[in-house]
């Protein structure tokens, strides 16, 4: 079972043109502003300005999601996380957001509400902690 990423962006909640954005680094790993822009536009029926890309990718810096550096005359965006690194995160807060509502009622309503396919799921998920929580006993 993997481990939470020790690293976390500041704000996890993305806009569209920043999913768009990050999907694209993930795919490319470093990535210039060109680039970038240039991998939208392939999209015949897009428009979008490259200085649009900047103000996203600085956003996006911004909430923790990528790193710049300078390469000769561009700077080179890349993410800080991997795209599985990020679905775990999101997971991990949404599961969070739901116990939150500490109402047990409402966690026993939606299990109960949980088809066959569902509840074979979370049986290999408790299969898994238990294996791990063995496995750092025996460390």
């Amino acid at each position: 079972m993997s481990p939470l990423p020790n690293y976390s962006p500041n704000q996890l909640s993305l806009g569209p043109l920043e999913s768009e954005i990050l999907n694209i680094l993930w795919e490319f790993e470093s990535a210039t502003v060109k680039e970038i822009h240039d991998r939208i536009l392939s999209d015949r029926d897009r428009e979008l300005d490259r200085a649009s890309v900047t103000t996203v990718l600085n956003r996006l810096m911004h909430k923790g999601w990528v790193v710049c550096h300078k390469q000769g005359k561009a700077f080179q965006w890349q993410p800080r996380i991997s795209q599985p690194e990020a679905i775990m995160l999101r997971a991990h807060a949404r599961l969070h957001q739901f116990l939150a509502v500490s109402n047990p009622d409402v966690v026993a309503a939606f299990a109960d509400s949980l088809d066959a396919a569902s509840l074979d799921q979370l049986e290999a998920i408790a299969e898994r902690i238990r294996a791990a929580r063995q496995a750092r006993k025996e460390e």
